[in-house]
C-alpha cells in the first residue's frame, strides 16, 4: 500500500492505526454499506428524473406506415448501398397487428424474408407522408431521344452579385 489509506469501503483508515473488531467492525461496516447504498439511490433517482424529461410515450395505430431501422442488422444484410452510405431506415410498411405492449407485426415484402416481422418499438419510425414529396410522372414529356424540356414552376429567391 506503500503508507497510501486502505482502498475497501471497510477500512478508510491509515495503516496501523488500530485494529477494530468484533461486533463494532460489523456495526461500522453496515453504517458504511447504508450509507452508499443511499448515495447510489440518490445519483439513481437524479439520472431517471433527467432521463423522464426526454422520455415520451410512442403508439402506432393499425394500418398505419412506418420505417424499419436496418442500421443493426447493417453487417449482416446490405439494403441498398455499402458502408457509410448505407440506409439507417427503410420502408414504408403497414402494421397489421398490434402483438404486445411494445411489439408490433409488419407486413414486409419477400426480399426482406430473413428479418422477423415482429419489431420491437424503438426499431420503429413514423412514416409522416406529405404531398410535396410525390412526384407526378404524368406531366413529364420525354421524347424519343430521351430528353426533354425543363419548365420554371415558382422562384425561390433572388439575389443581386456585384
Amino acid at each position: 500500500m506503500y503508507g497510501r489509506k486502505c482502498c475497501t469501503p471497510l477500512c478508510w483508515a491509515e495503516l496501523g492505526e488500530r485494529q477494530i473488531l468484533g461486533p463494532e467492525l460489523v456495526f461500522e461496516t453496515e453504517d458504511k454499506v447504508r450509507l452508499i447504498q443511499d448515495r447510489l439511490k440518490v445519483t439513481s433517482n437524479r439520472h431517471k428524473s433527467y432521463m423522464d424529461l426526454k422520455r415520451r410515450d410512442i403508439e402506432y395505430a393499425l394500418d398505419d406506415f412506418i420505417f424499419l431501422k436496418v442500421s443493426p442488422w447493417k453487417k449482416f444484410l446490405q439494403f441498398g448501398r455499402k458502408g457509410k452510405l448505407s440506409p439507417k431506415f427503410i420502408g414504408s410498411y403497414q402494421i397489421p397487428k398490434h402483438v404486445g405492449p411494445i411489439a408490433y407485426q409488419l407486413e414486409l415484402p419477400l426480399e426482406l424474408d430473413r428479418i422477423h416481422d415482429v419489431s420491437y418499438i424503438l426499431m420503429l419510425r413514423r412514416y409522416r407522408s406529405n404531398p410535396s414529396h410525390v412526384v407526378s410522372v404524368e406531366e413529364i414529356e420525354v421524347r424519343p431521344n430521351f430528353t426533354f424540356e425543363e419548365e420554371l414552376v415558382q422562384i425561390l429567391d433572388r439575389d443581386l452579385r456585384c
